[in-house]
């Protein structure tokens, strides 16, 4: 339908150009035989297409779109339904050729006409369905119709409706059973022993039950609450775990593909659509291992705290995050919110000068500055646009694994695993990053590297890293996400127990 908006047919009907065409030549031969009924004839032929032309346009039908995607949001590769209403809100009659707008990776829009033949209290329903191999946000739609006048000599079309997001989240990965979460219970708590010699400030108290020993009686807050109060010595507490997801732009440096510094927009990886996210193989990757850990530490009831690199929130740069300034996240419909804050988020921050070497969606790499009279467009784009904007903010701007990250991991010091995703780090970030592995009670670190550039400074970096308590592994982008995870329990017994001396596990506290 959109090659038809090019030619005059889609301005008049076939009806309405014969009308043309018949009174052009009424007006000929009352011009040759001096006619004035020819000429009257003429004159109507030729304005009812133009009165209804502009009937048309002034008297446009006004229309209602519901739209509802189920499931909302939706997994990569997995299929959504698009459920479409549409109802007549104003006056008028006839019928009109609709056309839902979808971005071209999703292939050719469906077409469908309006009223149905079943339609229902005055709405006419239609379904499609919809599969996306790649995470972002869509704008499905608008929908436009195209209808006629009553005599059907001229069409018209305008959009009816503005369109609704699509979300589509990284889909998890189901992860083997590790020993990563150290003992817990049946339903995933963890027992926490209370402190030697509580003071009375600290003690926890609870009301007597029949069987407490009278020895565990406090007394003071028996004499507060008129009951019988009893020491609870043993708490029992929800496991927690912090997962850092490095997002910088500096730290995935090769094949870099997506929108390059645009600024404006919906954010979403789409093909034709101007909507491309930054990111790259390694990132991508990094974003399912993200989802993939969140998926399996919730099933175990594990409270989930996300932070960046910074020690700011993990997705406050996320325009697909419900609540961009969360940093934690429990039970099912945090992990509902954890895998829409993943479904747009992108790489961000200065490039520090790195040789990045874009690409474009359909993989196809461009020529390097080397290779090229001039840099590729969309490097450029990059550096001037995004570069500028960093430069400004670099002032204010957090440092990566500064003392921020150090006290937000210092305030959950100890009460579960902490996770590193990363991707290239220099020797220098590893060093400061490496004593953070003290306000876990594990350390693990995932450092997704370009297997044709990343592993240069690798073995310095990893061993920063596990000398500092993080169990450290190096993988691809093309590594299997189930196989890096068991490599932890692949570590050496020798270096989490001297990890554990180090942040005094099994010490005096």
């Amino acid at each position: 339908m959109a090659l038809r908006d090019r030619f005059p047919g889609h301005i008049f009907s076939t009806r309405g150009w014969g009308l043309l065409g018949a009174g052009a030549l009424s007006l000929l031969a009352a011009q040759i035989m001096g006619r004035r009924d020819l000429l009257a004839l003429a004159v109507l032929l030729l304005v009812l297409p133009l009165l209804a032309l502009a009937g048309s346009r002034v008297l446009k039908p006004r229309f209602r779109v519901y739209r509802e995607f189920s499931p909302a949001p939706v997994e990569t590769s997995a299929r959504t339904t698009v459920r479409l209403a549409v109802a007549r809100t104003g006056p008028g009659t006839g019928h009109a050729v609709m056309e839902e707008h979808l971005p071209a990776r999703f292939g050719e829009s469906p077409v469908f006409r309006f009223p149905a033949r079943r339609a229902t209290g005055g709405a006419s329903r239609y379904e499609y369905h919809l599969r996306s191999a790649n995470r972002g946000q869509f704008l499905i739609g608008p929908v436009t119709a195209e209808f006629s006048d009553p005599f059907g000599l001229s069409f018209h079309r305008h959009a009816i409706d503005d369109g609704d997001l699509l979300t589509v989240t990284p889909a998890a990965v189901q992860l083997p059973e590790t020993g990563l979460a150290g003992a817990r219970g049946h339903d995933g708590v963890t027992a926490t022993r209370a402190r030697a010699n509580p003071s009375d400030d600290d003690v926890m108290t609870r009301e007597y039950r029949h069987g407490d020993p009278m020895r565990r009686v406090h007394w003071a807050a028996t004499a507060r609450h008129g009951s019988l109060m009893v020491r609870q010595e043993e708490s029992v507490t929800t496991p927690e775990a912090t997962i850092i997801l490095d997002q910088r732009l500096s730290a995935y440096p090769h094949g870099v593909f997506g929108r390059a510094g645009h600024s404006s927009g919906h954010s979403g990886n789409g093909e034709g659509d101007g909507h491309d996210l930054l990111s790259c193989d390694a990132f991508e990757w990094a974003v399912t291992a993200a989802m993939s850990i969140a998926a399996h530490l919730a099933e175990r009831n594990y409270t989930l705290r996300f932070l960046d690199s910074a020690g700011a929130p993990a997705f406050r740069n996320s325009p697909s995050a419900p609540d961009p300034e969360a940093e934690e996240y429990t039970g099912t419909a945090g992990l509902q919110s954890i895998a829409e804050s993943l479904a747009a988020i992108e790489l961000s921050g200065p490039h520090h000068g790195h040789p990045h070497r874009t690409r474009t969606p359909d993989s196809r790499r461009l020529p390097s500055p080397q290779e090229s009279s001039g840099p590729p467009a969309v490097s450029s784009a990059h550096e001037t646009a995004g570069g500028a904007r960093n430069t400004a903010a670099a002032g204010n701007a957090p440092r990566d694994f500064d003392d921020a990250l150090m006290d937000k991991l210092s305030a959950h010091r100890l009460r579960g695993p902490v996770l590193a995703i990363l991707g290239t780090l220099s020797l220098a970030e590893a060093q400061a990053l490496s004593p953070a592995a003290g306000f876990g009670a594990n350390a693990f670190a995932l450092l997704v590297t370009d297997q044709a550039h990343g592993y240069g400074a690798m073995p310095e970096v990893l061993e920063a890293l596990r000398l500092g308590g993080w169990r450290a592994v190096a993988v691809s982008d093309r590594s299997p996400l189930p196989a890096a995870w068991t490599a932890f329990d692949e570590a050496d017994p020798t270096m989490s127990a001297a990890a554990d001396v180090r942040r005094g596990v099994g010490g005096r506290r």
